[in-house]
């Protein structure tokens, strides 16, 4: 990808205690729709979500990319990243603490607070699904071929945003056993949700890096990358309207 393309990102600087964070925010082109928090995949911030933050601000949103690790701490190869991620899922309240910051700095770029939809990509999209369960004051949450598990200890209570999850119908990293305990914690909590499966996907479908090797359990989908970008579309149109 060019460098004009991520010419509209700008650099944020933040904090978790004494722990740098450097995020990125794109304002809307024209007009003002609402803000998107972007969560990246585990490897932090990259060129997808980067892409992702110029293609919302091209539609009219404010979009601000977290940074969840904090410098000093990214990851240099799959392996750190596993262990950082795990890190973070199973300190789940330090990974919402991380979220709420990143929230905070979106609506200091301009977004409206009341406007405003987290979404994430594989670990973010575990990391959307913990906004939720933390009742983040946000409209809705998006989880592209995130993870669904939590703690089975972990108390169930209302969820108020609306959750979209777009799944890979094939994805061997989710087991069927944890879809089904997803859904029924969504019936328990009260919560709007909806999941949409789409045929011969597999985890990480819609990252272009990830090959075409269903195989290998994780690849590229593009009829899968188109649909649940428009799905994801009509739900904004949907919970900012």
């Amino acid at each position: 990808m060019t460098t004009s393309i991520f010419a509209q990102l700008k650099p944020i600087s933040y904090q978790d205690g004494s722990q740098k964070l450097k995020g990125f925010v794109a304002a809307p082109a024209k007009g003002n729709k609402g803000g998107i928090l972007i969560l990246p995949a585990w490897k932090g911030i990259d060129e997808s979500s980067k892409a992702v933050a110029a293609k919302l601000s091209a539609l009219g949103y404010y979009a601000f990319i977290a940074d969840i690790y904090g410098e000093g701490n990214y990851p240099a190869d799959t392996k750190a990243a596993g262990k950082l991620s795990s890190y973070y899922k199973t300190n789940y309240t330090i990974y919402q603490q991380r979220i709420n910051l990143a929230w905070k700095e979106l609506i200091r770029a301009g977004a409206n607070p009341d406007k405003i939809v987290v979404i994430g990509y594989c670990f973010g999209g575990t990391g959307a699904l913990e906004a939720a369960r933390a009742n983040l004051p946000v409209k809705g949450v998006v989880s592209f071929h995130g993870g669904l598990g939590k703690d089975p200890s972990r108390a169930v209570s209302a969820i108020k945003p609306s959750i979209l999850v777009c799944h890979g119908a094939d994805d061997p990293n989710v087991p069927q056993a944890q879809v089904q305990a997803f859904q029924q914690e969504m019936r328990d909590s009260k919560a709007d949700w909806q999941m949409i499966y789409y045929s011969n996907a597999v985890h990480a479908f819609t990252d272009k890096s990830a090959g075409n090797d269903n195989s290998k359990g994780a690849a590229y989908n593009a009829t899968a990358d188109k649909r649940s970008w428009q799905h994801f579309l009509l739900f904004l149109e949907e919970v900012l309207r």
